[in-house]
């Protein structure tokens, strides 16, 4: 049955939506962290639908508020006052550590970040942007032209300058060899050079962790370094927590605040994680950059009430069982007993990570060339070892992404660490 379905999926869809595995898998059926396809095979879900289904599959707090929401009423637009929303707004508001917050919601990420540009660029009066090399913020045409990893910027062609800066891969560039204090210094003032020769930017956008780049990150402090320069200058910070936020990392509730020295950023995107799978993003500003439009702005879909009850139910969920301590504490013993596995794997370069937010790179063993055909190899066996885990990476995609549901156990945890270890050692 799936070589139908496979088929007529090439039939009607794009060739570039990708699918992972050699023999692409219908997923059809969810409860905690587990997994079932369309041949009953079960799994375990290291992925969670590219970090969506952030607390659990079929959690059924999530599921009674969207089934009672939908024998309401499902939608209605922005045009009409929304209690769901305007509940969510002033919880992801009181959160967000940003002063007088507006919150706007999207459907995804990638219009979340769309609508952050539109909100900098007018309020600054800019069309120049910094953004980090080996990023990514989605695939709308002014997020591609500020993502700066390669294998997911199709076109050169955007309606902004672009100007990327170094620093959001620690283990690579001309800085990697630095201790971390004089890591960030370097980049402080290539930031500096940068800036001296461009009129002034609209804004910094960047991901605290970056997560299609493989899970990479700089070290603590550095985008506060990087807001002095920028506070000076009038350029805003917009922190993309599409992936680090809401608790995944373990340590911080946002991925920003592990660079807190200089205060919260400027503007927030958040998606993904909140609604559970369901489709919620949105941004978090301050009033006057939210406020700077002049022009009639709605959104038909975002915000709608059967999306915003699963928000708000997961999000009650997430705090009540204080599921970013869990992430720190569980996410803690994964990344440790990876790092074990992976000391006797020549091909793993590094293994990387906080909370349940963790990487591992792969390279041809004595060599910093990147090996996609081994990450695809470990993906494989991964599968056939009943484990779910993703892909990413800078470098030709050789990083294995694994993101799991923020409610893992410990066991589940050793059982994962068991399956991936069994997997890298077979693709050797």
């Amino acid at each position: 049955m799936n070589d139908d379905l496979l088929g007529r999926h090439r039939a009607v869809l794009p060739d570039w939506l990708a699918l992972y595995y050699d023999r692409p898998l219908e997923i059809t059926h969810g409860e905690g962290r587990h997994v079932w396809d369309a041949q009953g095979n079960r799994y375990l879900d290291f992925f969670g639908g590219i970090l969506t289904t952030m607390t659990a599959h079929a959690l059924p707090e999530v599921t009674k508020a969207v089934t009672e929401q939908a024998g309401r009423i499902i939608h209605s637009s922005t045009l009409y006052l929304n209690r769901p929303m305007v509940d969510l707004a002033e919880r992801i508001a009181q959160l967000s550590g940003i002063p007088d917050a507006r919150v706007f919601f999207t459907t995804s990420g990638t219009e979340a970040n769309d609508t952050a540009l539109l909100l900098a660029t007018t309020y600054r009066r800019s069309n120049t942007v910094l953004a980090m090399r080996n990023s990514y913020h989605g695939r709308s045409f002014s997020s591609v032209g500020i993502t700066g990893n390669r294998g997911w910027s199709p076109t050169s062609l955007s309606p902004l300058q672009t100007l990327y800066v170094h620093g959001g891969v620690r283990g690579r560039g001309p800085f990697a060899e630095l201790d971390d204090y004089d890591y960030v210094a370097a980049c402080v003032d290539d930031l500096k050079d940068l800036l001296g020769h461009t009129r002034p930017p609209a804004a910094l956008i960047a991901e605290p962790i970056q997560g299609v780049g493989g899970f990479t990150s700089p070290p603590d402090g550095l985008y506060a370094a990087f807001r002095e320069v920028l506070h000076e200058r009038g350029v805003l910070w917009i922190s993309d927590e599409v992936q680090t936020g809401w608790g995944r990392t373990g340590e911080h509730f946002w991925g920003w605040q592990a660079h807190a020295r200089s205060g919260p950023p400027d503007m927030l995107t958040f998606a993904k994680g909140i609604g559970n799978g369901m489709s919620i993003g949105g941004v978090v500003a301050r009033a006057e950059i939210m406020n700077c439009l002049d022009a009639n702005s709605i959104s038909t879909f975002g915000g709608t009430q059967i999306t915003m009850a699963a928000g708000l139910a997961n999000l009650n969920y997430l705090l009540e069982h204080d599921l970013q301590g869990n992430a720190r504490r569980v996410g803690g013993l994964l990344i440790e007993r990876l790092r074990a596995a992976a000391a006797h794997v020549p091909a793993v370069r590094e293994v990387r990570g906080r909370g349940l937010m963790i990487g591992i790179e792969l390279t041809k063993p004595g060599s910093d060339e990147a090996d996609p055909a081994a990450a695809s190899a470990v993906l494989e066996a991964a599968r056939a070892g009943g484990l779910l885990i993703g892909k990413g990476g800078g470098h030709d995609t050789s990083a294995l992404r694994v993101a799991p549901p923020l409610s893992l156990n410990v066991a589940e945890a050793e059982e994962g660490a068991a399956i991936l270890e069994d997997a890298l050692r077979s693709s050797q």
